[in-house]
C-alpha cells in the first residue's frame, strides 16, 4: 500500500482513532501491507479485524500489533493503536478506493476488471501475464473477487504500478457495481453469461443484468471489452457510455469481431491460432490446456491492445503464458505415466463441458477418466444439469466416469442410460472412495479429470493421485481462496 498516516487511514475510512492504553500518534505511518490474517502481518502493516463465522479478527489484534503492525482496523477499541469504524469490511473498501483514485489521478494507474460466468480467474492471470511484459501489473492471486478479496488486491498497488487487473464477482444484483466503486475501471470485460449460480440469481437475465454493471461502470473514454459469441454479453454494448470493443471465434457475416482467432487447432490439449487484429496478426501457441482458454487469451488480446501493447508482443506473451491459479486445469504426468487433470476448483454445466472438451484431447488414443463431484447453486434444475453432464461424458465417448456424492448422483444416472458402456459409470459415496477406486483400476498412461465445485473437496482426490496417499487435503491449502464469488 502507498504509505499512509494513521489520521489518513481514519479520514479515508470515515473512522475514529484510538490508540488504547498507550495511545497513537495520528502521524504514525502505515506503511506495509494491510491483511486480513494476522499469519500475514509484516512490518508497518494495517491489520483489519474481520469477524467470521469461526473466529474474529478481533481476538487477534494484539498478536498483530506484536508481530509488526502499526494499527488496527476495528469496529471496538482492541488495546492496541486502532482506527474504529462501523464496518471493517466496508472501511477496506473506502480506503481501497482512495488509494486507487490517488494513484489513477497521479501516477495514471490503469485499472481493468473482468466479470462473466465463468473463465474469470483464468482470463485474469492471462491478462496479468500480458500486461506485466509492458509495465508493473498488479493482479489478484486466485479468486479474490469479493468485498474482501478485491479491495485488499487493489492496496496492493504503488506509484510504479501501471495496471491493475480487478476480478469481480456477484452473489446478486448490486455487487458487481460496489466493486466498480471500490476500483473505478477505465477497460471492462464482460466473458459471457452462463448458468452458473443460476440458483441464486434465478434467471440467465439476471445474471446478464448483474455482470452488465461493470460496463454501466465505466467512463465516457473507457473501453468495453465484450464477447461477440455471447449474445447476452453483446447486448450489454446498449448498457454503456464507453467505447466497445469486441472478440470471438465467430466470423460470419454481421459477427466478425474486432480481435479474433483464426485457423485454430488442438495439439496435445493446447491451442494454436492465429490472432486477427484491426492493427495487424500474430501466431499464438497457448501453454495452457483446452479450447476453451482461447477466448479467455482473445479477452486479454483486446485489452492489452487497447493499453499500448503490439499484435507481435501479445501474441509472445499468450504464448509464454502459464498456469497461475491452482486447481484449474492443473495437468501433472505422474512416473507411472498417469496423467492427471485437477480442475477442482469450481464447475458449473459450461466449465464442466469445456474441461470434458480438453480431457478427451489430452487423452487422445489414451484411456480417459472423469471423476465428477457436485456442481453447486443450481437451484430447480440441479439434476437435471447433472444428468445432462452424464449423458454429455457419454456422448464423449470417455473411457470411465466416477461420480462423488449425493448431490452429483443424477450424473451417473444420465450417463447410465446414455449408451452402452465397456465399464458401467461408478457412483461413490465420498473422495475416499473414489480415491480407492482410482488406486485399484488406474493403469499407466490413463488421463484424470477431476472436477467439481470447491465445496464438494475434489481437489483431495487429485492430490491423493499425485502423491500416491489417502485423501487429506492439498498441500498448502489455505482459507485464502474462500475471496471469490461468482
Amino acid at each position: 500500500m502507498i504509505p499512509l498516516s494513521l489520521a489518513e487511514v481514519a479520514a479515508a475510512t470515515g473512522g475514529r482513532i484510538d490508540g488504547g492504553a498507550a495511545g497513537a500518534d495520528p502521524d504514525l505511518p502505515v506503511d506495509g501491507p494491510v491483511v486480513v490474517d494476522s499469519r500475514e502481518v509484516a512490518a508497518g502493516a494495517l491489520f483489519v479485524a474481520v469477524p467470521g463465522e469461526r473466529v474474529d479478527g478481533h481476538d487477534f489484534a494484539g498478536a498483530a500489533i506484536a508481530a509488526g503492525a502499526r494499527a488496527v482496523l476495528a469496529t471496538r477499541p482492541v488495546g492496541v493503536p486502532a482506527v474504529i469504524v462501523d464496518d471493517t469490511v466496508a472501511a477496506l473498501g473506502k480506503l481501497a478506493g482512495v488509494v486507487v483514485r490517488r494513484l489513477a489521478t497521479s501516477d495514471g494507474l490503469a485499472v481493468v476488471g473482468v466479470t462473466g460466468s465463468q473463465g474469470k480467474t483464468s482470463t485474469k492471470d492471462l491478462i496479468a501475464s500480458v500486461l506485466e511484459t509492458a509495465g508493473a501489473t498488479i493482479a489478484p492471486p486466485g479468486s479474490f473477487n469479493n468485498e474482501i478479496g478485491l479491495p485488499l488486491t487493489a492496496l496492493r498497488a504503488e506509484p510504479a504500478t501501471r495496471f491493475l487487473v480487478m476480478e469481480m464477482g456477484a452473489r446478486g444484483i448490486g455487487h458487481v457495481r460496489y466493486l466498480c466503486d471500490i476500483a473505478p475501471p477505465r477497460i471492462g470485460v464482460v466473458l459471457n453469461v452462463g448458468v452458473a449460480h443460476v440458483g441464486e440469481f434465478g434467471s440467465r437475465e439476471a445474471i446478464a443484468q448483474a455482470k452488465g454493471e461493470l460496463v454501466e461502470a465505466l467512463p465516457a473514454d473507457g473501453v468495453a471489452v465484450l464477447n461477440a459469441d455471447d449474445p447476452l454479453v453483446a447486448a450489454m454494448a446498449s448498457r454503456t457510455n464507453a467505447r466497445v470493443v469486441t472478440y470471438g471465434l465467430g466470423d460470419g457475416p454481421g459477427n466478425a469481431a474486432d480481435v479474433r482467432a483464426a485457423d485454430v487447432t488442438l495439439v496435445d490439449g493446447r491451442a494454436r491460432y492465429t490472432l486477427v487484429t484491426p492493427v495487424g496478426s500474430a501466431e499464438v501457441a497457448l501453454g495452457l490446456h483446452g479450447a476453451h482458454h482461447v477466448p479467455n487469451s482473445l479477452a486479454a488480446a483486446a485489452v492489452a491492445l487497447e493499453l499500448g501493447l503490439t499484435p507481435a508482443a501479445i501474441g509472445a506473451a499468450l504464448t509464454a503464458a502459464t498456469p497461475r491459479s491452482r486447481w484449474r486445469m492443473e495437468v501433472t504426468t505422474r512416473p507411472d505415466g498417469v496423467t492427471v487433470v485437477n480442475d477442482a476448483y469450481n464447475a458449473n454445466p459450461d466449465s464442466m463441458r469445456a474441461a470434458l472438451e480438453a480431457l478427451v484431447a489430452i487423452a487422445g488414443e489414451r484411456r480417459s477418466w472423469a471423476v465428477l463431484g457436485e456442481m453447486r447453486e443450481l437451484g430447480e434444475s440441479s439434476a437435471a444439469e447433472h444428468a445432462a453432464v452424464g449423458r454429455l461424458v457419454a456422448d464423449m465417448n470417455i473411457s470411465r466416469l466416477v461420480v462423488v456424492g449425493d448431490g452429483a448422483r443424477a450424473a451417473h444416472d444420465g450417463a447410465l442410460g446414455a449408451r452402452a458402456w465397456a465399464q458401467d459409470p461408478v457412483f461413490v459415496p465420498d473422495t475416499a472412495a473414489a480415491t480407492d477406486l482410482l488406486a485399484r483400476e488406474l493403469a499407466p498412461a490413463d488421463v484424470v479429470l477431476v472436477k467439481a465445485s470447491r465445496a464438494a473437496g475434489l481437489e483431495q482426490v487429485a492430490a491423493a493421485l499425485l502423491a500416491g496417499g489417502a485423501p487429506g487435503g492439498a498441500p498448502g491449502e489455505s482459507a485464502g481462496e474462500s475471496a471469490g464469488t461468482a
